[in-house]
């Protein structure tokens, strides 16, 4: 039985284009799942998850804190203890707009995950990310894969 409690998560400092996040992927394909994956985030408030598409389909759930979120074409606010649905592909960004850390969990409908940022995630940094495969496979990802 894979488990984890949230609160003992370790997160890693990272960034996007939006500004600082704390992020960790506890369940993916590189841990055991088979076909779903999870990533915890917390932002500050006034950071942003920059907008980014994801190969497969989430759910955010907000732990803690508000969020405007913009998925696709439509822009609202979730609060703690509500969920969205981001169909896979579709553009999407959170910002904190609250005063206080904005905690979600997002769970995946695959259990290895491509994101692509619209820019790149740190000023001359990878604009692809994938959880859930081997380093190497995630580096060649960023070159053209021949047909």
């Amino acid at each position: 039985m894979l488990t984890v409690d949230l609160d003992q998560v370790e997160l890693q400092d990272s960034g996007t284009a939006g500004g600082p996040i704390r992020v960790a992927f506890p369940f993916h394909s590189a841990t055991g799942t088979a076909s779903s994956a999870a990533v915890l985030f917390e932002l500050e408030p006034g950071s942003m998850l920059a907008t980014h598409s994801d190969s497969a389909e989430e759910v955010l759930h907000v732990l803690e804190g508000e969020a405007e979120a913009e998925i696709g074409d439509e822009r609202g606010l979730l609060h703690a203890g509500q969920l969205a649905i981001v169909p896979a592909m579709a553009p999407h960004s959170l910002r904190n707009v609250g005063d206080r850390t904005l905690r979600v969990l997002g769970t995946f409908s695959s259990s290895t995950l491509v994101a692509t940022f619209e820019e790149p995630m740190a000023p001359g940094g990878p604009q692809v990310m994938v959880a859930g495969a081997p380093v190497p496979i995630a580096a060649e990802l960023t070159e053209p894969v021949p047909v």
